[in-house]
C-alpha cells in the first residue's frame, strides 16, 4: 500500500503532510515518523504532519518532530495546512484550537492566548517564568511562556553570537523543563522588529519557528521592549505577530507547497 504525501514548508520549515480525513492511510508511530523525516533514507523534514477527523473542529492536525516525539502545536506547519486546505477553517491541536484563514501566499493563524503559569510550561518547579533566575553559559534570566508548546526566550545583544547549535540542546533537555522545551535567542531591533532563531525541541536548529516568534513577541511585550505588533526576521524570512490588548495572539506569513509524492509504509519498517 502506497501513502500519498504533500511537502510544504514555511520559510523553509518543512514539513511532510499526510491526509488521513476521508480514511486512516497509515498508523503514524514514532519510529515511523523519525523515519520519514530522516534527510538521508527518508523523505526529509522538520516535522511530520497527520490530519485526522475531529469532533470538536473541522480536522485535527497531528505533529510528529524529527525525532519522531508528538508534540502539541507548530505555528508555521498550521499555515501550511490552511493552504492545503484551502479555505478558513478550525483545526484541533494538542495545544488547542487555532483558526486559519489562507491568503496572499501564507495564512493568517489565530493562536489564542499565552500561558504563563510555571505549570503551564511545564516547570520542574515554582517561579518566576517573566524573568526565570537561572542560567546556560552565558544565557540568562529567559522569559518562558506556553504558545501552545512550550519556549524559553532569551534576549541577547546579537542572535548570531550564541552558540544555539550546542546550548540549544543542553537547555531544551533541562530538568527544569521536565517536558523539554523550544528555546529562542531574541535581539530587538526597534519596537516593531526584533530577529530571532530557534532550537526547536525535538527538530534542533530550524530556518523558521511560528510558535517561537509568537513567544518571543509575547516576551518582548510584557517585558515592554516592543509594540504589540512586531515583524519577527528569522533566518528563513519573516512573521508578523500580534499580541493584542485582550491576550490573543496573531501570527502572518507565507506558506508553499514543494511537491507531491508517495511511499510504502513498509519500506521504513512499519506494518
Amino acid at each position: 500500500m502506497r501513502v500519498d504525501f504533500t511537502k510544504m514548508h514555511g520559510l523553509g520549515n518543512d514539513f511532510v503532510v499526510i491526509d488521513q480525513r476521508a480514511r486512516e492511510n497509515v498508523h503514524m508511530d514514532r519510529a515511523l515518523a523519525a523515519a520519514l523525516a530522516d534527510r538521508n533514507t527518508g523523505i526529509g523534514c522538520d516535522q511530520v504532519i497527520l490530519l485526522e477527523p475531529s469532533e470538536v473542529a473541522d480536522f485535527r492536525m497531528r505533529i510528529f518532530n524529527a525525532d519522531g516525539g508528538e508534540v502539541e502545536a507548530c505555528g508555521n506547519a498550521s499555515r501550511a495546512i490552511a493552504l492545503f486546505h484551502g479555505s478558513a477553517a478550525r483545526i484541533e491541536t494538542g495545544g488547542g484550537l487555532l483558526e486559519v484563514t489562507p491568503g496572499n501566499g501564507g495564512a493568517a493563524v489565530a493562536m489564542g492566548r499565552p500561558r504563563f503559569g510555571w505549570e503551564d510550561i511545564p516547570l520542574d518547579y515554582a517561579m518566576d517564568t517573566s524573568e526565570m533566575p537561572l542560567s546556560w553559559d552565558g544565557l540568562e534570566r529567559p522569559f518562558a511562556v506556553n504558545v501552545g508548546n512550550p519556549h524559553a526566550v532569551f534576549f541577547v545583544p546579537a542572535i548570531e553570537d550564541v552558540e544555539l547549535g550546542s546550548l540549544g540542546p543542553t537547555i531544551e533537555r533541562d530538568p527544569v523543563f521536565p517536558e523539554g522545551v523550544n528555546v529562542g535567542v531574541a535581539s530587538v531591533a526597534s519596537r516593531d522588529r526584533i530577529s530571532l532563531r530557534v532550537w526547536e525541541r525535538g527538530a534542533g536548529l530550524t530556518r523558521a519557528c511560528g510558535t517561537g516568534a509568537c513567544a518571543a513577541v509575547v516576551a518582548a511585550v510584557e517585558r515592554g521592549l516592543t509594540d504589540r505588533i512586531v515583524t519577527v526576521a528569522l533566518p528563513g524570512g519573516e512573521l508578523v505577530i500580534s499580541y493584542d490588548e485582550d491576550g490573543q495572539i496573531t501570527m502572518r506569513g507565507p506558506a508553499s507547497e514543494s511537491f507531491r509524492g508517495s511511499f510504502d509504509p513498509a519500506d521504513y519498517g512499519a506494518a
